[in-house]
């Protein structure tokens, strides 16, 4: 099937590259002309594991190219995809105005009828909304599909070829048959594909992020009262989480959520809950304990260190918002980088995926460097942002001798405190007792 992937980020370009892997045809269209140059050459723009090899492979077989020209990716389509970004503004709610735009563009260079897929992220009633756009601007019938994504930055190829579900919400029940279709080798594993309306399938999408977050921000907040409390909070995850109802997905205390769809979503639903009547109070506390938890590791930073951290330099391990990814949008080690800046601090990071994306944000403000172990020499400590595999048994002899006084602030909860007590290392982490040295 010849299908056309407006979008060549995140999300439509592991769509494109998954739906060429299972024999389709596809075309992505993309405004940014370096971006489509490296793809066609078969390079993806960020990192994602097993993404550059899938990319490569199908750009080399011909079923998958780029082009900036909407008109060529559209050209014979029976399918396409919407995978255009749905930013924020500054009330939480989401900007449709790049999305309104594609799809206007996407009507204009139809050659025939086709079903329009929307892939974003978007409020409940989009979809009615572009398709009503898209009928003032071609003759041809292109009824619309919600077929909302739920890809896991670092898990991303095998969320799509192994989903735990496929979403296909269609008021129109014959292009609903058709996108059910298409998903149908991807989940031969008798995970189900879920029917349901278009509306329905828009509000899914926001609810999953919401629910996920929420939990996040629950044994967060429950961190916080352990800390008070001198409990450790892991004892409390185990109990509650072996409760079947619960389960221990999600429930693990930290610096909070980031990335490019928590943050966005639970404000964007908030945001179009409120104008439709609902009181969104949950939401709204969702997002602020996600906010504390990085004020709280400031705050555990300066009551250790001091207000004032002019001429002390601090190490950091990890930029990205979680592992296997180089993504830094809404990390949390950023803002807590930017806090210890303002209070006078150097600053020297490593990361394994993220210090090119760094170098854009911070820019000369900190040092980078390539090996984890060369940001510690001279550092008053050692700070954890992201829980990358190759930070989780690392030589604790080697940090206790290269830090100026051995003392580690864990925003992951990556190291037991009885290791810590073994090699002499203060240390301080989330909804724990801190270690003080002996």
């Amino acid at each position: 099937m010849r299908i056309c992937v407006i979008g060549s980020g995140y999300v439509g370009l592991v769509t494109g590259a998954c739906l060429a892997d299972s024999g389709n045809h596809v075309t992505a269209v993309d405004s940014d002309r370096g971006k489509i140059d490296a793809l066609q050459a078969g390079h993806c723009p960020f990192f994602e594991p097993g993404l550059d090899e899938l990319v490569h492979k199908n750009v080399h077989a011909g079923r998958l190219r780029f082009t900036v020209n909407m008109a060529e990716a559209a050209a014979g389509a029976r399918i396409a995809f919407l995978a255009v970004g749905t930013p924020p503004r500054t009330d939480g709610s989401a900007d449709l105005s790049a999305i309104e735009a594609a799809a206007t563009e996407l009507a204009r260079a139809l050659t025939g009828p086709a079903i329009i897929v929307i892939k974003s992220t978007v409020p409940v009633g989009t979809g009615a909304r572009l398709e009503a756009l898209v009928a003032a601007n071609t003759a041809h019938h292109c009824p619309l599909v919600s077929n909302p994504e739920f890809l896991k930055e670092g898990t991303a190829l095998a969320d799509f070829l192994r989903p735990d579900r496929v979403v296909v919400g269609a008021d129109d029940p014959t292009a609903g048959d058709e996108i059910a279709e298409l998903h149908e080798p991807f989940v031969r594993n008798n995970r189900p594909i879920l029917r349901m309306s278009r509306a329905a399938a828009e509000l899914t999408k926001y609810a999953a992020n919401a629910y996920l977050a929420t939990r996040i921000s629950f044994i967060n907040e429950i961190a916080e009262v352990c800390e008070r409390l001198d409990i450790d909070v892991n004892e409390v995850r185990r109990g509650i989480g072996a409760d079947q109802r619960i389960g221990h997905h999600f429930l693990y205390p930290g610096l909070g959520y980031g990335g490019s769809c928590f943050p966005k979503d639970v404000q964007a639903l908030a945001s179009f809950g409120r104008a439709a009547g609902a009181e969104c109070d949950l939401l709204e506390a969702v997002h602020r304990r996600n906010l504390a938890q990085r004020e709280n590791m400031v705050r555990c930073i300066f009551e250790r260190l001091g207000r004032d951290l002019r001429g002390k330099r601090l190490a950091v391990w990890g930029l990205a918002f979680k592992p296997e990814t180089d993504d830094l949008r809404e990390a949390p080690a950023l803002t807590i980088i930017e806090a210890v800046l303002a209070a006078g601090a150097r600053v020297a990071v490593h990361d394994p995926q993220a210090l090119e994306a760094a170098r854009r944000v911070l820019g000369a403000r900190v040092e980078y460097h390539e090996e984890a172990y060369a940001v510690l020499p001279g550092a008053e400590a050692l700070l954890i942002m992201t829980e990358w595999m190759e930070y989780r048994s690392p030589d604790f002899e080697r940090i206790r001798t290269d830090l100026r006084q051995p003392l580690i602030f864990d925003g992951r909860n990556i190291y037991a405190p009885a290791t810590m007590v073994r090699y002499d290392i203060e240390y301080h982490s989330i909804g724990r007792p801190p270690v003080r040295r002996r």
